[in-house]
């Protein structure tokens, strides 16, 4: 499976951004997918997970209110939508598939692979 994220940039602190990531592949709809970031200088961090169905979701602490993690299984299509950005947002977001079909929803990095190529997101202050 590929997988190709989409929709960063430079924003100022308060605008929103809608990322998406786009996978190849016929068996989409039966694995989980995550959103995960590396900011400046760290590393990588789990953001948001939705399961293989999209009726479970999870995010980490600090943006649980702000994003939304959505997926269509009919467009191959996971979605990050993060509005009230805040400087310290600004990271590389991957994408990537869980290892195991119809798995629960999980935040280590241990339990994904294919990961995509990261898109930059960077909030002004």
């Amino acid at each position: 499976v590929q997988l190709q994220a989409s929709g960063g940039g430079l924003v100022q602190a308060g605008d929103s951004l809608r990322l998406s990531c786009a996978a190849s592949g016929r068996t989409f709809g039966d694995y989980g997918m995550g959103w995960f970031r590396q900011p400046p200088g760290k590393e990588r961090e789990f953001v948001a997970a939705i399961n293989w169905r999209g009726a479970s979701t999870d995010y980490e602490d600090s943006v649980k209110g702000r994003f939304t993690i959505s997926r269509d299984n009919s467009k191959k299509t996971v979605s990050l939508q993060m509005n009230s950005l805040k400087p310290d947002d600004t990271a590389v977001y991957y994408c990537a598939r869980s290892r195991r079909p119809f798995d629960d929803i999980r935040r280590g990095e241990q339990f994904y692979e294919d990961w995509g190529q990261g898109t930059q997101v960077t909030v002004s202050s």
